[in-house]
Formats: C-alpha cells, structure tokens, sequence
C-alpha cells in the first residue's frame, strides 16, 4: 500500500510539472504575437519556376503582408513594375510581397519557365513569385478561399490583398487600383 501512495504522488508530481511545462510553452508562445504566423498563410510553396519551396509561414510570420494574383499577359502586367518598386520601398518595414500568377483568367504562360522570364527578365521582380495557383472555382488554393471569405475573391488578374501582420485587417484592391496609386500608398502605411 506505501508502495502504492508514493507511486501515485510521483505520478502526480511528474503530471502536474508537465502540465507546468506545457503552460509555460504556451505563454511563451502566446506572449510573443509579433512573431506568429498567420493560420492562413501555413504553407510550403514551390518557387516560380525552381525545384526550391518556400516556407509561407517562416517567411510572414510577425508582418504585415500583399497578396497579388497575376498573369504574364494581361493588361495589367504592367503593374509589376509598381508592385516591386513597392516590394523595394517596404521591406525594410516588414511588408512581404507575394505573387501568385494564375491562369484562371486565360492570360498566363502555359510554361512556368516563360511566366518565370515576363516576371524576372522583363520586370525585375525580386519579390517572391510562388508556382501558379487556382484562385477561384472548385479547386482554389486555401490562401485565396480564406481571403475570398475575408473579403473577395479575385474577379480579374492584378487583385491586391493587404493583410496586416495580426490578420485582424484584409483589404482587396480591384485591378484597376495601381499599387502606386494613393489610395494603396495610404493602405500600405496604415499597416506597417
């Protein structure tokens, strides 16, 4: 029987420190919310044309966040340009670009190697350009499904997504809405 009550204490004693433990992981955690990452964004990706993929989580996590959906042959291509003169000027603050080309709208490359080309050679872009998605109908990335929810879903190429680093605030910017324009500018600062 004394064999039997110490058993116990030192099974109680054991649970009860991991039960400490496991409160105290948590409030760790929990405590440091700026480097969290975002339920919607736990993702490994593959890179616009590479064998390489990237981590969505790792690279987000804590800052605030633009989502683009583009196409390599659109009349909106152009706004590459902007998105990473953008890409070049908040960065630094902790904004993170993503573009997702997609040919959901009939306006990207059938080869991922040309997509890749319009984006890197033509544009410059440095920003991180993920393999193309789906980002409406039946078979949708989760990504885009959770912003469609949070606000809209892409009607065109070019949709803009702002997502500030608590993921408390998602704005969508249509197409036509430049990632130069004012309207955007103030956006982006009202999150950083």
């Amino acid at each position: 029987m004394k064999k039997l009550c110490i058993s116990a204490v030192f099974i109680f004693t054991t649970l009860c420190a991991k039960a400490q433990q496991t409160v105290d992981a948590e409030e760790l955690i929990s405590s440091d919310k700026s480097q969290q990452c975002l339920a919607f964004l736990q993702h490994t990706e593959k890179k616009l044309h590479a064998s390489e993929t990237i981590n969505l989580c790792t690279l987000t996590a804590g800052k605030p966040v633009l989502i683009v959906n583009t196409a390599s042959h659109c009349g909106f291509t152009p706004q590459f340009t902007a998105l990473e003169t953008i890409h070049k000027k908040y960065k630094d603050q902790g904004l993170v670009v993503i573009g997702f080309p997609s040919d959901d709208f009939f306006q990207e490359e059938d080869d991922e190697k040309d997509t890749a080309d319009i984006c890197f050679v033509n544009y410059g872009v440095t920003f991180t350009m993920i393999a193309p998605v789906h980002v409406w109908g039946n078979d949708v990335h989760p990504i885009f499904k959770h912003l469609a929810d949070k606000a809209t879903a892409p009607k065109w190429n070019f949709y803009k997504y702002l997502v500030s680093a608590d993921g408390k605030n998602v704005r969508h910017f249509n197409s036509r809405v430049t990632p130069d324009s004012a309207v955007f500018v103030d956006a982006i600062n009202d999150i950083i």
